[in-house]
């Protein structure tokens, strides 16, 4: 666990085991904001000096660097990653700070065009743990921002850093981070004809990258439950393919139902307690709901359509889903019960895999058109569509927890299948690397402290 220490002007910084203090010593709002809707174009220019190291002569080493270092690279990719900031080199620093209690000299940053200031020192506590103090300062204003301390085992050094850019980012943002996240996806590997599809689970930034199942069946379309203790997926044993859910605390895993035919594309509700899957028989395909705690199963579309790949609002009142009832493929949003069925989607070619952003404000999704493929979002009721990405195979898109950013996968012709993020701009599409191909991504949300 994290323990959260924050601390004001004057005083000395303190650590205190699993409680929380707040002594704002500055006005909790500043002026200095990111406009997310546009700062990929124009990222802020932000200073993150190297961490001040306490104890540092008895400082355990990694891979030839010590923690504050570590921390210090992980949180400015982080925040670089984004695309929202502008991080300024270290060698064009004109002021050295040696101490978390020193006030910065504004016109120093000020001289290197930097808007804001992230000031970090590591402790080195008794037993296995580390502490890390930071103060985020509005260089324009001059005027201290946040103030934070997070404590935790050295071998959770990573997550304090994510921790701590998702502090800077939801400050300087006003939403949410994204960092302190994992993502499961489906590694590939192997010629096209016996191909290996293995359920893998790393951090967003494909760190700590673990491997689910053995790859002796074919899995696919993962997805984490809300509460991240749970993933759902499609798996083939011995042909027969059906939805499964994995525990992922002890790694269990059990079919959920008992169909005759094909269940594919489950999900789960925003509060876990049910999951939604398609059902294929006799040429039709349906969408059903179950009940994890009572197994019930209820029928939610009915027809000799094909109606799959659904999608659950942020409150549960409402369910996307692809189907091709109207001659070809397309979206449409209906009741959580399956009433009032409304098309939503209305240009040129064909659309799936739908997901609900989970701020509820727009619809990401597949199209296929004039022989390629594209990601987009739209708004609930259809309007605003938008392209972010295009390709000759682009797919699968998930949210992260602030829907702000998705991730999918691409492949290029011939070329092998890796994962990329992009931001709701459209203007920063990023790799992310993982040890073997990857596709059918599902981003969890964030991880509790």
């Amino acid at each position: 666990m994290l323990n959260l220490a924050i601390w004001g002007k004057s005083m000395k910084i303190k650590y205190i085991l699993a409680s929380l203090l707040l002594f704002w010593a500055f006005p909790a709002h500043a002026e200095l904001e990111i406009d997310v809707s546009g700062a990929s174009r124009n990222p802020m220019p932000i200073a993150i000096p190297e961490m001040i190291g306490n104890n540092s002569n008895i400082f355990t080493k990694i891979v030839g660097k010590d923690y504050g270092d570590k921390i210090h690279d992980v949180i400015t990719a982080d925040l670089d990653r984004s695309g929202l900031f502008k991080i300024i080199p270290e060698r064009s620093y004109i002021e050295r700070l040696n101490t978390i209690d020193q006030k910065p000299s504004f016109v120093d940053w000020q001289a290197i065009k930097s808007q804001a200031l992230l000031q970090s020192q590591i402790v080195e506590l008794q037993g296995d743990k580390l502490r890390v103090d930071f103060r985020l300062w509005d260089v324009v204003a001059e005027k201290q921002m946040l103030g934070k301390s997070f404590t935790s085992t050295k071998d959770n050094w990573r997550r304090i850093a994510h921790v701590v850019a998702d502090a800077v980012y939801e400050r300087l943002t006003g939403d949410k981070g994204y960092f302190n996240t994992r993502v499961v996806y489906v590694s590939e590997s192997g010629p096209t004809t016996r191909r290996i599809k293995r359920l893998a689970i790393m951090d967003q930034d494909g760190e700590n990258h673990k491997f689910l199942t053995n790859g002796r069946n074919l899995v696919l379309t993962p997805r984490f439950s809300p509460n991240m203790q749970k993933i759902t997926y499609l798996e083939y044993v011995g042909h027969n393919p059906r939805a499964y859910l994995m525990d992922l605390t002890t790694n269990n895993r059990q079919v959920l139902g008992n169909f005759p035919g094909m269940t594919f594309a489950p999900v789960f509700s925003p509060d876990s307690s049910k999951v939604l899957l398609s059902y294929a028989n006799k040429g039709t395909t349906n969408i059903y709901e179950m009940n994890l705690r009572t197994k019930n199963i209820k029928q939610i579309t009915f027809g000799n359509a094909i109606s799959t790949s659904p999608s659950y609002s942020p409150d549960g009142a409402k369910i996307v889903f692809n189907s091709d009832r109207g001659g070809n493929q397309q979206l449409y949003v209906m009741d959580a019960n399956g009433e009032n069925v409304e098309r939503i989607s209305f240009g040129k070619g064909r659309y799936a895999t739908p997901v609900w952003s989970p701020r509820g404000d727009y619809i990401a999704f597949t199209k296929m058109a004039n022989g390629a493929f594209y990601i987009g979002v739209m708004a609930p009721d259809g309007s605003g569509e938008r392209i972010l990405a295009d390709g000759y195979l682009v797919e699968g898109p998930t949210w992260s927890p602030n829907g702000r950013v998705l991730m999918y996968f691409r492949q290029d012709r011939g070329g092998p299948v890796r994962l990329y993020t992009i931001d709701m701009t459209g203007y920063n599409e990023r790799r992310i690397i993982t040890p073997a191909e990857a596709s059918d991504p599902a981003w969890s949300p964030l991880l509790p402290l």
